[in-house]
């Protein structure tokens, strides 16, 4: 169903042991060997430092080597906290939106339920236009890339999930454009969280894939539409009673 993802907390595979709980254990067994080779390329840093310019020099660049390996070891192990907490990312999204393009004229729903594909994370209105985001958590070592404009996880093609996002995104545009009593087009998006991702942003399938701050730009460069602040009002509003939460329907008084 749209809206899934092969990482949800509940999957049989991480029954006894969270994604957060195994990837501690796992980073935790492996820190003696992080400390080990920090000490080591610190020590040749003093050595090298030493050797080529003095003493002082040599104790910099060792401190600055050990710092810049931490710095790294951090950024690999919180760039996919949003996986190990069992997460798909929307919840994340959903903070990045609040404080970029919700500021700047745009409108942001959240969860609503695209008949016949299930619940769509955002729907983004703006005056560049209306996408759909769709958000993933991926493992850290899950390489997503494309190869003759086909997307590819891990090798593999992912045809289906980029198909019926395509069709949520169709399907939403239809009912907001009968709503809103306007010709609108729904671009579908995909965030990446986590993962491998060789290039960012690309578009792979006819659907943009892009770290999240990386989308949000990509977006505000690339509109595809042209609405005033009362069309953005306007199609918010539409959205709101085209695609409701829950599977509820909206009447119009209740706007």
């Amino acid at each position: 169903m749209f809206g899934s993802s092969i990482y949800f907390r509940d999957r049989e595979a991480f029954t006894g042991g969270s994604p957060q709980a195994v990837y501690a254990e796992l980073w935790q067994r492996d820190r003696k060997s992080r400390l080990r080779i920090r000490a080591i390329l610190a020590g040749v840093a003093l050595v090298l430092g030493v050797l080529l310019v003095n003493g002082v020099f040599g104790v910099v660049m060792a401190l600055l080597v050990a710092t810049a390996d931490a710095a790294l070891h951090w950024w690999l192990y919180h760039r996919s906290h949003v996986w190990r907490r069992g997460l798909r990312g929307d919840q994340q999204m959903a903070r990045l939106l609040w404080f970029t393009l919700e500021r700047r004229g745009h409108r942001v729903l959240h969860a609503r339920i695209v008949p016949g594909h299930g619940e769509a994370d955002q729907i983004l209105v703006g005056p560049g236009g209306v996408w759909l985001i769709r958000n993933d958590a991926w493992h850290p070592d899950t390489e997503i890339s494309k190869h003759g404009g086909r997307l590819f996880i891990d090798g593999r093609t992912r045809t289906a999930m980029t198909r019926e996002l395509k069709e949520a995104a169709a399907t939403a545009g239809r009912l907001i454009s009968e709503r809103a009593d306007m010709e609108l087009k729904v671009v579908p998006v995909h965030a990446v969280h986590g993962g491998k991702l060789r290039k960012s942003p690309f578009v792979a399938d006819g659907i943009l894939f892009a770290r999240p701050l990386r989308l949000l730009w990509w977006i505000r460069r690339h509109p595809h539409a042209v609405l005033s602040p009362e069309d953005v009002d306007t199609v918010a509003r539409a959205t709101v009673h085209a695609l409701p939460i829950g599977g509820r329907t909206m009447t119009s008084e209740a706007a």
